[in-house]
């Protein structure tokens, strides 16, 4: 029969164990979205990426590097009203905004290291994202 302690050793290790997978499922979805940008943007020039989208809205520098964030990509889409199956609403329809927030670390060299989503919004139907749409790196 098992004490009291070992019951609670034994929920603590399972719910630690489901907490810690779920952290990786979302980090799994998170660089798998990332590697669109990164793919499109890492090695490029950092003039590049800010003379066609505008410039930075903040840099601090670590190191040898230099993180840069920006922020763009104001717009907005119409997302239908959703109904069931007998036609009762189940949403309404809406207006959804959206942007684009990003952190670029840059090389001594002016050359993007890393691009990382802040904010961004899912696309539709499994789509590419809003970031990955707007900063050309949906194909």
């Amino acid at each position: 029969m098992m004490t009291a302690q070992k019951k609670s050793f034994r929920s603590t290790a399972i719910t630690s164990l489901l907490a810690g997978c779920a952290v990786l499922v979302l980090a799994a979805s998170s660089a798998q979205a990332g590697s669109k940008l990164a793919s499109r943007w890492v090695g490029k020039e950092a003039g590049t990426f800010f003379a066609a989208y505008g410039p930075p809205t903040s840099d601090v520098e670590q190191g040898s590097n230099v993180v840069y964030g920006w922020r763009g990509g104001y717009s907005s889409r119409k997302i239908a009203a959703v109904r069931d199956k007998k036609g009762k609403l189940v949403n309404s329809a809406r207006t959804e905004k959206l942007v684009c927030q990003v952190k670029l670390t840059v090389s001594s060299k002016y050359v993007i290291k890393k691009i990382e989503a802040l904010v961004d919004k899912p696309g539709r139907d499994g789509g590419p994202t809003w970031c990955e749409q707007y900063l050309d790196a949906a194909n």
